[in-house]
C-alpha cells in the first residue's frame, strides 16, 4: 500500500466529518453566516503566513536542489495565490489593515500552527509533507465535492472555484507523490510520526471550520 493511502485511511474519519460540517456545507448552498466567513478569512490569512513558511522550512531541508526549488515555488504560490485571494475577500468583507495587523488568531488558529511549526523543526522534510499535506488535499477533495454549487454569495462562488481547478490539483499530486518518495526510503518510526503528522493535521482541519463557525475565542 501506498503511504500516502496509508494516511488517508487512517484520517478518514476527520475527513469525512469536514465535508459533512456546517461550514463546509453551508458555503456550497449559500447558508453560512458572512460573519462566520469573515473569522474565517482572518485566521486563515495568519495561518497562511505560518503555512508559507513552513514550506520555505521544507525548501531548507530538502536533501536536493530540484525539491529546494519546487518547495520555494510553494511557499510563493501560497503568498501569491493564496494571500491574494484573501486580500480580495479581505476587501469585500470590509477587513481592515489595522484588524489584520493586530490579530490575535483564535485558539485553534494558534495550536494547528504551532502543531506545524513543531513537526518542521524537530523533523525531516518528511514529516513537514505529511503535516501541511492534510491542508492541501482536503481542500481539493472538498473543492471537488462542491464543483456544480451555486450559492447566491459571489465569494463562495469563487472560493469552491479556487480549490477544484486542475492547476490546485497538480500542486496537490506533487506533494502526495514526494510523500510516497520520501516514506519509501525513510524507517518505519519515522512513517509512523509522519503518519501521526498526518492524522493530527487532518483534525485540526476539522477543528478549524468549528473554530470560524463558531467564532472560536479564548475561554478568558
Amino acid at each position: 500500500m501506498l503511504f500516502s493511502k496509508r494516511v488517508r485511511e487512517a484520517a478518514n474519519a476527520s475527513w469525512e466529518a469536514s465535508f459533512t460540517h456546517p461550514f463546509v456545507t453551508g458555503i456550497a448552498d449559500g447558508t453560512l453566516p458572512l460573519d462566520s466567513f469573515r473569522f474565517y478569512v482572518l485566521n486563515d490569512a495568519y495561518y497562511l503566513s505560518c503555512f508559507a513558511r513552513i514550506q520555505a522550512l521544507g525548501a531548507a531541508k530538502a536533501d536536493d536542489l530540484p525539491t529546494v526549488s519546487r518547495m520555494a515555488a510553494h511557499a510563493q504560490s501560497t503568498y501569491e495565490a493564496e494571500l491574494s485571494l484573501h486580500a480580495k475577500f479581505s476587501a469585500l468583507l470590509g477587513i481592515t489593515e489595522e484588524e489584520q495587523r493586530t490579530l490575535r488568531p483564535a485558539p485553534t488558529a494558534y495550536a494547528y500552527t504551532s502543531h506545524l511549526f513543531r513537526a518542521a523543526y524537530t523533523g525531516h522534510l518528511g514529516d513537514i509533507i505529511a503535516a501541511i499535506l492534510p491542508c492541501y488535499w482536503l481542500y481539493y477533495e472538498i473543492g471537488e465535492r462542491l464543483q456544480g454549487a451555486q450559492p447566491d454569495e459571489p465569494i463562495y462562488r469563487e472560493w469552491i472555484a479556487a480549490y477544484g481547478g486542475d492547476g490546485f490539483k497538480q500542486l496537490v499530486q506533487e506533494q502526495v507523490d514526494r510523500l510516497d518518495e520520501i516514506a519509501e526510503k525513510v524507517t518505519e518510526a519515522d512513517r509512523e510520526r509522519m503518519l501521526d503528522h498526518f492524522v493530527t493535521s487532518s483534525r485540526y482541519e476539522y477543528q478549524f471550520w468549528d473554530m470560524a463557525y463558531r467564532k472560536e475565542q479564548w475561554p478568558v
